[in-house]
């Protein structure tokens, strides 16, 4: 949808085994998911917002000058959703894309302030995601899981309802299993929000901050040390510390890595330049992911064909790929071996054709 978008140039029939190829999904935002269907009909339901109702418009609506610009535009999308009914339609709705593109579990990135401060009912919020995960997981078979994350241009404030909505036991949803940070990361240093992970964690929660998406090193290094990140959401500037990336790699730390998204927000000029070679060759576990798939015109398909053409790989190497994503994500034991023995079986069955 975005100018940004530079097609892959892959063997077609790499194409269709990637379309075919079960994953999973770890660095995917809940508001930043919705297709220019589900916006246009927010957009119509709320006349008074700026944003286009004409999916047409939506085009050069989410073309991006800068990360600074991508915020400003996602913040108008997130002010499309007012009620409940609309956090249920956008949630089902995104589970309906992704089971589209074989995607067997996903954690979905959202940000409950985003919402709860426009006045939708925290216990009203809770149950609208949670219907939609259930009625989601039974319909089309993706399995969903949450990341609350903090959005960071708001501050301490957000920092402080987020953590509470996170471990909070009587509204806490089911399906939670991580928190998170977004937003800018220039002059929102992450040291600041360590007694919010503290809690978090404490009450059982994984730690998967965004960092080194538009700053340095240093600022991948301080999710490390003070949110005690276990995944590193983006982390593109991580190339530029040999030692952060011998950290990473001898730590098993993942990074979720968005190569699209880094060029539509302008973190990365160009997909040749961009760092997921420098990770592998560090010995870094990589995984794909679409961060915000319909506003920089790609999905998770897309990526991992994207992720082929830069690193080179053959359906095997694609599938070591997906099972990346599997091997880092929070789901148990024997969903991990479930998915693993899927992708497996695929590929091997894709092989013998």
């Amino acid at each position: 949808m975005t100018e940004h978008l530079v097609e892959p140039d892959v063997p077609r029939d790499l194409n269709a085994f990637i379309a075919g190829l079960p994953k999973a999904e770890l660095h995917v935002h809940h508001v930043g998911s919705a297709s220019p269907r589900i916006v246009s009909e927010l957009a119509a339901r709320h006349p008074d917002s700026r944003v286009p109702t004409d999916p047409e418009a939506l085009v050069d609506y989410f073309t991006f000058t800068d990360f600074a610009h991508f915020v400003e535009v996602y913040l108008s999308v997130v002010e499309l959703i007012r009620t409940p009914e609309d956090v249920r339609l956008l949630t089902y709705e995104v589970a309906r894309d992704m089971a589209r593109q074989q995607v067997r579990y996903a954690e979905l990135t959202i940000t409950p302030y985003s919402s709860t401060r426009r006045g939708i009912d925290e216990r009203a919020f809770m149950d609208a995601i949670e219907d939609a995960r259930k009625a989601a997981e039974a319909d089309f078979g993706t399995v969903l899981r949450w990341c609350f994350d903090i959005p960071g241009e708001a501050g301490l404030e957000s920092a402080e309802e987020t953590a509470r909505l996170a471990t909070d036991d009587r509204l806490r949803p089911e399906g939670l299993v991580s928190f998170g940070l977004g937003g800018p990361e220039i002059g929102v240093a992450r040291p600041q929000f360590k007694p919010y992970f503290d809690r978090a964690i404490a009450a059982g929660l994984h730690s998967v901050p965004h960092a080194g998406e538009t700053t340095g090193p240093q600022t991948v290094w301080d999710a490390l040390t003070h949110l005690r990140a276990e995944r590193i959401g983006h982390g593109t500037s991580s190339a530029q510390d040999p030692k952060l990336l011998a950290h990473l790699a001898e730590r098993r730390i993942p990074l979720e890595v968005c190569p699209t998204s880094n060029i539509a927000t302008r973190a990365v000029r160009t997909l040749d330049e961009h760092p997921i070679k420098e990770f592998t060759r560090a010995g870094v576990l990589v995984t794909i992911n679409s961060d915000d798939p319909p506003m920089f015109g790609t999905d998770l398909n897309n990526e991992y064909a994207v992720a082929a053409r830069l690193l080179g790989l053959d359906e095997r190497g694609l599938a070591d790929l997906a099972k990346n994503a599997v091997e880092a994500s929070f789901l148990d034991e024997p969903g991990k071996a479930a998915i693993r023995d899927e992708i497996d079986r695929y590929t091997a069955t894709w092989l013998a054709s």
